[in-house]
């Protein structure tokens, strides 16, 4: 399937590091033929510990979203040795980036929504609580374009920086003895409030790797703030699924985040 490349900066990314020349970018797949215009969007994040972008999360997974019917992208963003913020300064600039082109991609703008796996899932919720930190302005006309998506899609996402937290995902993101500030600012159950966007979680109940309680603290962090979400954990199942195809009853959650996208307009 053809994809469109997009750079996600002008010029030299900011706060990236000395040691990498990546340059992030967007691969975006145009909603179907015929599809009613405008649509919503769907930024699909991989997971990879932010150590790398596991491939099996990334196009499968859009191609999916487009297929029914979404302007569907995947963002290639920084990983270590590339440290906070520059993931997040990718994602929110790729936010924007899709907001300012609404009109010639054919999407609508108030309906954007970020699906991230694993540590790109805590990418995702990092945008979803943290998209008004003042480190996302770096002074470009696209600074006045908001960041904050219209719904998070979390899948068996890297949430807390506490108990339950992937230590190797921290550790890439954060670097070895990162500031306990920094560390609970990326605890992101800490950090949601009523503006948060709605959330369409899942998880299996003994993923091995991300604990589950990830998701459970961060549903309970909705549910306190009065914002929507929908929660699935399914009983049995290895962490990186992706579209688990290979595990039937798991695979639903695809149809089931589409579902929840469209009862939401989308």
């Amino acid at each position: 399937m053809r994809t469109d490349h997009v750079s996600l900066w002008p010029g030299p990314p900011p706060a990236s590091s000395p040691d990498s020349d990546f340059m992030p970018y967007l691969e975006r797949l145009p909603a179907p033929e015929g599809t009613r215009s405008p649509r919503g969007a769907v930024l699909v994040c991989p997971g990879g510990g932010y150590a790398n972008r596991a491939p099996h999360e990334q196009l499968p997974i859009a191609e999916r979203y487009r297929d029914a019917g979404f302007n569907a992208f995947v963002l290639q963003y920084r990983v270590n040795p590339n440290l906070h913020p520059a993931p997040l300064l990718d994602v929110s600039r790729a936010v924007r980036l899709i907001r300012q082109n609404a009109g010639l991609w054919g999407l609508n703008p108030k309906q954007v929504a970020v699906c991230g796996f694993s540590a790109g899932g805590h990418l995702t919720a990092s945008l979803g609580v943290h998209y008004g930190l003042g480190v996302l302005n770096t002074g470009d006309p696209l600074d006045d374009i908001s960041c904050r998506p219209n719904a998070l899609i979390l899948s068996y996402a890297v949430l807390s920086g506490k108990a339950f937290r992937h230590a190797g995902s921290f550790t890439n993101l954060l670097g070895p003895n990162a500031d306990p500030a920094l560390v609970a600012l990326m605890s992101l159950e800490d950090h949601v409030t009523p503006d948060t966007p709605p959330a369409f979680l899942w998880h299996t109940a003994d993923d091995p790797v991300v604990p589950v309680a990830n998701s459970l603290l961060f549903a309970e962090a909705l549910s306190s703030n009065g914002v929507p979400f929908e929660l699935h954990i399914y009983p049995s199942g290895v962490h990186g699924l992706g579209l688990a195809e290979a595990r039937p009853h798991i695979a639903t959650w695809m149809d089931l985040s589409v579902e929840w996208l469209r009862d939401m307009g989308w």
